[in-house]
This record gives structure tokens, C-alpha cells and sequence, in this order.
């Protein structure tokens, strides 16, 4: 099949080298020409705008930064949606909000194409090996066709409803993410400020009720304090934790605990975290405790 790729980020890219390696025809765009040459390299075919990787492809595929981006590349008078054809299907993997999911839709079935919003969460590792969880949003039939195509990428793919579903549920699932991480912050700093072996306490308490991913991940990075790399960061769950506190009030629904976490990342970009990993959330906790892990 002819596929288009736009954005080869850090999650865009491994998932367009696992198409191209399953066998697939792929066209690709990105700003940072770069990688462009990288996927070129390996057999993916460069264009230099949206007309040209709509005209050429059935299915186009996006995985962009934040929402201005994607309402950029998808309703601008250059972007896809005014040069896509009729019959053809749009994903995208991006994390936005629900008013931005609905735009996209709303033109893309005006231009007679189908669009799909289908989040997706595991990073970079998951995005390598093909075991990303996908949730999907939209049309059942069009989401029946590009199956094969999202089975590449995930492990887990599933059709969670009408359009802006995928969204919802990836928006609920970096709700937990953002919730999770700071409770690990807190939780492993109060042990060890009490006297326990950090490392201890994360062995233990991983195998308890207390368990959970975000702590297993962080505390990892923790307890090593490797808070520079390119797995993730802070600003990412910041922008992610605003589009979820939009879709709380668009529906009228508390979030306590997600209000307390978004301001604590903030605050914590605001003191110059935000380019660190998000279990850098620990930074600002063992300063207003006079304690590091270590």
C-alpha cells in the first residue's frame, strides 16, 4: 500500500521505518530535512508538501508535536485536508484536544475523506518494536480498513468509539501519567528521607498494591537522577496536562488531583525542568524538602 508519513519525531520516525520494513510504499515529510534523508535511506520517498504526499498515497499517517502543529499541517490552506481525494483515509497518532480532533474531522468528510484520531502510548521503546497501544476514534469501516497498517505499529489497537474517543482515552490515560509521576516523586523521596534504600523501596513496592508503570519507569531515572535523554519530557506532559484540564471544563467534570499536578508541572517548567524527564517532577519536591535521593 501507499502510505504517507508526516512528522518524523521521535516516535514518527521508528514508526515509519516499521512500515517501510513490513513492505509498504512510503512518502514522507518532516521539517527537519535530516531524517528525511535518514527514511530515504531506507527506502521511504521524500515530498515537499502536502499536495504531493496526498496525491500519491491512499492512507496519510501524522505524528506531530503539539496542537498548533497539527491543526497547521491538517487545516491550512496548504495542508491536507485541501489536497486530499476522495476515499482517502487520515490518521493521527498525535496527542491534541477534542476541538481539534473535531476540525480535522468535520473537513475531512466535507473533502469526502475519513479521518481518524488514534492516539498512541508506550514511547519511543514501544514505537521501536511495534508494541504501542492504540486507541482509535471515528469511522468503524475506515478503521477496519487501516487495521492491518496499525497492527504494525501496536500491540494493542482498538476502535474505542466516535470520532474523539481516541483522543478522550489518551487524554485519561496522560490524566494517570501525570498524576502517577508525581505521586512516585513524592512517595520514593518520603522513604528514603525516612531512611529507606530507594532502590529497596521501588523493588518492594512494585510488587504491592502501590504498583504501578509510571513508578517503575521513574524511579529508574530517580534513583540514577539521569534526568537528560531523549525518552521523554516534561514539557510534553505539561502541554498534555492543559489539553486535559480544556476537556475537564469543555465537560463539566472535576479533576482535583489533575489540577494539583498541572500546576506542579508548571511550576516545575517554569524553574527550567522542561527540557528534563518528567520524573525530574522530583527536582523541585526534595528542594522544599531539603533532601536528595541518592
Amino acid at each position: 500500500m501507499n502510505i504517507g508519513f508526516v512528522g518524523l519525531g521521535r516516535m514518527g520516525l521508528p514508526m515509519t521505518k516499521l512500515l517501510i520494513e513490513a513492505g509498504h510504499t512510503v512518502y514522507v515529510n518532516n521539517r527537519s530535512q535530516q531524517k528525511v534523508r535518514d527514511m530515504t535511506e531506507l527506502g521511504a520517498i521524500p515530498t515537499s508538501s502536502m499536495e504531493e504526499i496526498t496525491q500519491h498515497t491512499e492512507v496519510v499517517m501524522t505524528c506531530l508535536p503539539d496542537v498548533k502543529t497539527v491543526e497547521e499541517i491538517y487545516l491550512s490552506e496548504s495542508g491536507l485536508i485541501a489536497n486530499t481525494k476522495p476515499g482517502q483515509i487520515l490518521i493521527d497518532h498525535s496527542t491534541v484536544g477534542i476541538k481539534t480532533t473535531n476540525l480535522c474531522a468535520d473537513g475531512a468528510t466535507r473533502a469526502g475523506a475519513s479521518f481518524l484520531d488514534a492516539p498512541i502510548s508506550g514511547g519511543t521503546e514501544r514505537a521501536t518494536n511495534g508494541t504501542l497501544t492504540i486507541m482509535c476514534g471515528g469511522d468503524e469501516t475506515s478503521f477496519a480498513k487501516v487495521l492491518p497498517l496499525l497492527e504494525i505499529l501496536g500491540q494493542t489497537v482498538q476502535h474505542v468509539g466516535a470520532t474523539g474517543s481516541g483522543t478522550a482515552v489518551k487524554l485519561v490515560n496522560q490524566l494517570l501519567v501525570g498524576i502517577h509521576s508525581l505521586a512516585a516523586a513524592e512517595a520514593l523521596l518520603l522513604g528514603a528521607k525516612a531512611g529507606a534504600d530507594p532502590q529497596q523501596i521501588f523493588d518492594l513496592v512494585n510488587t504491592g498494591w502501590g504498583q504501578s508503570f509510571m513508578l517503575a519507569r521513574n524511579s529508574e531515572v530517580m534513583i540514577s537522577r539521569q534526568f537528560e535523554g531523549d525518552r521523554a519530557q516534561l514539557r510534553v506532559i505539561l502541554k498534555d496536562l492543559g489539553l486535559i484540564k480544556e476537556l475537564a471544563e469543555t465537560v463539566d467534570s472535576s479533576i482535583p488531583l489533575g489540577d494539583l499536578t498541572l500546576k506542579r508541572f508548571i511550576e516545575a517548567a517554569e524553574s527550567g525542568l522542561d527540557d528534563l524527564d518528567p520524573s525530574a517532577i522530583l527536582l523541585p519536591l526534595e528542594d522544599e524538602s531539603n533532601y536528595k535521593i541518592h
